[in-house]
């Protein structure tokens, strides 16, 4: 019993992950019904630049303390994250808005790609690795959680709430379902929709950047690649809690990270993916739009 809720800890730390990332995937393809797949390597890009911030911390301030370097860490990966969505979506995405579906698609596979290999060429090929930032354990038994899985599950709570407070009790938010909604319409009601969708980026890209440095400081090591495979999960995440929903795009993730971590424990760690696919697959026959996710009602 005690290794089973061990790992249930450590998939609930993986799946807060993810779920910040997937709420990222689910903003922003419920707002103009596009699948950012550049999304994971905006995570990735996130994660180098919370690790650039430490060691310019670390190599011109001697004994900065943890939790500070952490915030300064988040929140200049916030900026340049925020930056760089706001980009992509104002060069790449918003001039193929109105162009056929496969064509932002496409546009999204190739950010992704240029994106990847900047990283590769700037930062180097090879796993960029960083001192333990937090090393604190509590033990209860044979259970043992440390400090750094607390802070990666009440992150994610806290910005979860605060991302679900402001898409449903703000102006903002309100522009951001009227957009979902009716684009056309929202725009003769005077609502900024260009305004709303490049703020929606930058949202996602906050949440990608907070996901990297909280990966950073979990796992130690950084690399060009880390935005493939967790952003594929998160993405399956957010089809698995009900794509456009925030809630269930954070459940999604825990559901994925609980999955990897039990499969890892109890069965082969060669075929945790494969499993985690396969209850997608499974879920999706028998719920197409999710767990939280709701059936889209066409008007006519």
């Amino acid at each position: 019993m005690e290794y089973f809720i061990q790992q249930l800890l450590n998939g609930l730390t993986l799946g807060s992950i993810y779920g910040l990332v997937a709420i990222g995937y689910t903003m922003v393809y419920g707002i103009i019904g596009m699948i950012n797949f550049a999304h994971g390597d905006i995570f990735m890009l996130g994660g180098f630049a919370a690790l650039i911030v430490f060691l310019v911390l670390t190599s011109f301030i001697a004994g900065v303390p943890v939790a500070l370097a952490l915030l300064i860490m988040m929140v200049v990966a916030m900026l340049v994250t925020s930056l760089w969505n706001w980009t992509i979506e104002r060069v790449a995405y918003r001039p193929l808005r109105g162009s056929f579906r496969l064509a932002p698609l496409i546009t999204a596979i190739g950010m992704s790609i240029v994106l990847s290999n900047f990283i590769q060429v700037t930062q180097g090929p090879r796993n960029k690795p960083i001192p333990p930032l937090v090393n604190d354990v509590f033990h209860f038994g044979e259970v043992t959680v440390s400090l750094k899985q607390l802070v990666i599950v009440l992150v994610t709570a806290v910005l979860l709430t605060i991302f679900w407070y402001i898409v449903n009790k703000t102006p903002l938010g309100r522009a951001q379902r009227a957009t979902e909604q009716d684009r056309k319409m929202a725009a003769l009601l005077g609502v900024d929709v260009d305004r709303t969708i490049s703020i929606t980026f930058i949202m996602g890209a906050s949440l990608a950047a907070v996901a990297g440095t909280m990966y950073l400081m979990y796992y130690g090591v950084a690399s060009f690649a880390d935005g493939f495979i967790p952003g594929v999960k998160a993405f399956t995440a957010a089809v698995l809690g009900g794509i456009g929903s925030l809630p269930g795009a954070v459940l999604g993730g825990l559901l994925i990270g609980l999955i990897e971590s039990l499969w890892s424990a109890y069965f082969s760690i060669a075929y945790k993916d494969v499993a985690t696919f396969a209850i997608l697959a499974f879920v999706l026959i028998f719920k197409p739009t999710g767990i939280l996710g709701r059936p889209e009602v066409e008007k006519v």
